[in-house]
């Protein structure tokens, strides 16, 4: 079970919004993934696109994220509003509409993905994990 709240989640969300997400889709323009791909949004206000790294969680004609902060985070809110979204693993982007699993228990999927690296950190920084599945087109 992840732990921390209000706090620890303030904090985290800071660190990967203004520090972290920045030089990942940095990276990405780059075509440097490491590990990481790109969920794209629609901004349930503005209607913009909003991209947010994500761990790989591309898996046949699935993509799977586990979330660090879930209902929490921007763009589960955003895939609330709007479950159509894109997600780009490498240089190829994908179509597909968003799942919000409830259900699903985030420490299995998480054994399932076997990202040690991203998983790790997610344990680490993440409140409140939330399992979502992308069907692609």
């Amino acid at each position: 079970m992840a732990w921390g709240g209000r706090n620890k989640r303030r904090l985290a969300r800071f660190t990967t919004n203004r520090l972290v997400n920045p030089l990942v889709r940095r990276l990405h323009s780059m075509g440097i993934t490491g590990g990481t791909a790109l969920l794209e949004t629609t901004g349930r206000k503005t209607r913009q696109p909003r991209r947010t790294p994500v761990g790989n969680g591309l898996r046949g004609g699935e993509f799977w994220i586990v979330t660090e902060h879930g209902r929490h985070a921007d763009y589960v809110k955003n895939i609330e509003a709007n479950p159509r979204v894109r997600v780009k693993v490498g240089r190829t982007w994908f179509e597909g509409t968003a799942h919000i699993l409830e259900d699903d228990d985030p420490y299995e999927r998480l054994r399932r993905l076997n990202r040690p690296a991203n998983d790790t950190a997610l344990r680490l920084v993440g409140t409140e994990h939330l399992v979502i599945r992308v069907d692609l087109d």
